[in-house]
């Protein structure tokens, strides 16, 4: 979940990695650092916090004149956020920088102090340096080849020596870009780090080697040279612009109705060219956070279609010992497609001859590359950790697979529809700034809800205490009864999410049941209520209603955390990519 960004070239780097590092922010703020390299010197410069820290620290140094560097933005796995545990990390003459997780690290470090090398940090990654140190003699190539052979776990290197002129790149189950300028060549975590400088990129598969040199490149895999596509991305820089917006969050709630449009135009008329699931007789849906809320609206789509339906959370998935029935689909949902816990429950999937669907955001990512179907929700560059638009793209794909199954006139009247509902429920910002001031100081907030409403309510409840730090959790209004009413007391806020036909007046009698306990409900639905505070959407097909519903959740956690004074695209202890288990 770290950031890692490498140039080697004719310019002076410097400029470049920071520019890097502050598109790579999202994955990592607790620390940073910079490595330049000027013939047989390395030069190295680290800061606690933010991307300006570093800026700040590096304006204060004399720079060395160099032609390539290094340079990462830390979310901390093995050891505090110091300057210590920052990387780059230099041991001897090799220096690196590491996204990922060494499961074997401990081990690694009592053999290698063993045989007398000393180690400043508590990182993983000071191990990975030290054991290609201990191989180097003349040849970085082999060093690392030898090297990683050790390495249980995951990782992306970036590495240089203090006596070759060349940048060295390898990864293992984290992601790696090679990007190809004009006589100059990138490594990067993320192609959005680089997009001001260069389209064209070569994916890394994994233990692929990248040997790059100030005019030329190599990438080898297992001492092979390999042939590789270079691809060209159809992201834009724009996407890490703020537009006038004060948070990106905001920015992208507020593509959400062009998007939305977008993905429509593309498939109302084309519906063919999504899968058909009615030839699966088993679906199993996996995700992560807010992908696996989505994917529990999916599950209630697909059940009412008939289908028989599992969803599990890919972390506990890919442990559980599953008995697949022919004729299954595992449906994986994921905004990056390199969601660790995701990509070991596909190939699970893959490795007992399942299809496997793909719904995610980065198209020559791990999930897209390796699934048998994969669909992408083109949401562009999501930069806030929360994510927004990514969430309601992947719902409105599900959504779109479940008309496929039973086509509904009715619903393709309301799709149409969809975009124009919700930029009117987006430009309520007072409204929703308003609602914010009464809920800002509550320290506890529920959210209820019942079949889908209850899948709505977890991602409402996510969103707020992720970048508003208030505890939130949300549960089956049924559920109530059954202990967790305890918890509610006088002026405690109660969002009761209203919008399902089946359920709809028995999650009323809850919400009357906590009013009975002193709590202050907030009604989100789609019919008019006599409560105080109420959020009405307006009314359209069941399978699109959560569409319009969490939106105004997003607004009101946006504008509650900004009343809390929080960091808001970069909440506490998240990364937006969690490439590691």
């Amino acid at each position: 979940m770290c950031g890692i960004i490498g140039y080697i070239g004719k310019k002076y780097p410097q400029e470049i990695l920071l520019e890097g590092l502050k598109k790579l922010e999202y994955r990592g703020y607790d620390s940073a650092g910079i490595a330049l390299k000027e013939k047989n010197h390395i030069q190295i410069i680290k800061s606690v916090g933010k991307i300006s820290n570093l800026e700040d620290k590096i304006s204060k140094e004399k720079l060395i004149e160099s032609h390539i560097g290094i340079a990462h933005t830390r979310w901390a796995t093995h050891g505090i956020p110091n300057e210590t545990n920052a990387h780059p990390h230099k041991v001897g003459k090799i220096t690196l920088v590491h996204n990922g997780i060494i499961e074997n690290a401990k081990e690694l470090k009592k053999e290698l102090e063993e045989k007398g090398v000393h180690f400043y940090s508590e990182t993983d990654t000071e191990v990975i340096a030290a054991l290609i140190n201990l191989y180097y003699e003349n040849n970085l190539e082999e060093a690392i080849e030898k090297a990683t052979k050790e390495l249980k776990g995951s990782y992306a290197l970036a590495i240089l020596c203090e006596d070759d002129e060349k940048l060295y790149a390898i990864r293992k189950e984290s992601p790696l870009i090679l990007g190809i300028g004009d006589n100059e060549f990138f490594v990067t975590s993320d192609i959005g780090a680089i997009l001001k400088y260069t389209k064209d990129y070569i994916l890394l598969e994994e233990k692929e080697l990248a040997i790059l040199d100030k005019d030329s490149y190599v990438i080898k895999k297992n001492g092979k040279e390999q042939k590789k596509e270079i691809l060209v991305s159809t992201l834009n820089d724009e996407d890490s612009t703020l537009h006038g917006y004060e948070h990106y969050m905001l920015k992208e709630i507020m593509e959400e109705p062009v998007l939305v449009d977008h993905l429509i135009q593309k498939y109302q008329d084309n519906i063919e060219l999504l899968p058909d699931l009615k030839k699966y007789k088993h679906i199993h849906i996996i995700g992560c956070g807010s992908a696996y809320y989505a994917g529990m609206i999916g599950k209630n789509l697909y059940e009412e279609d008939g289908l028989k339906v599992e969803i599990d959370v890919a972390s506990e998935y890919r442990y559980r010992n599953i008995i697949y029935d022919e004729d299954t689909l595992v449906i994986l949902i994921s905004q990056s497609g390199e969601t660790a816990d995701t990509i070991a429950a596909m190939r699970k999937a893959i490795e007992n001859h399942i299809d496997t669907l793909a719904i995610v955001n980065v198209e020559g990512s791990t999930i897209a590359r390796e699934s048998t179907y994969k669909i992408l929700i083109e949401a562009g560059r999501e930069v806030a950790v929360a994510t927004t638009k990514a969430y309601i793209l992947q719902v409105l794909i599900l959504s779109l697979l479940s008309y496929k199954i039973n086509p509904d006139k009715e619903y393709l009247e309301d799709l149409k529809k969809l975009p124009q509902h919700l930029k009117v429920l987006l430009d309520k910002e007072e409204f929703y700034q308003e609602l914010a001031e009464k809920i800002y100081k509550e320290e506890d907030v529920f959210f209820i809800g019942r079949r889908i409403d209850y899948a709505i309510s977890l991602e409402g409840s996510l969103k707020l205490k992720e970048v508003s730090y208030i505890h939130s959790d949300a549960y089956q209004a049924g559920e109530l009864k059954h202990g967790t009413i305890s918890l509610v007391n006088k002026g405690t806020i109660v969002f009761g999410i209203v919008s399902d036909e089946v359920t709809k007046e028995k999650t009323i009698s809850n919400l009357e049941e906590v009013i009975s306990r002193g709590a202050i409900p907030i009604y989100v639905g789609n019919e008019e209520s006599n409560y105080e505070n109420q959020i009405i959407v307006p009314k359209v097909h069941p399978k699109l209603q959560s569409l319009l519903i969490v939106p105004t959740l997003q607004m009101i956690a946006y504008y509650v955390a900004k009343k809390r004074g929080c960091n808001i695209d970069k909440p506490k202890n998240l990364a937006k990519s969690v490439t590691v288990e």
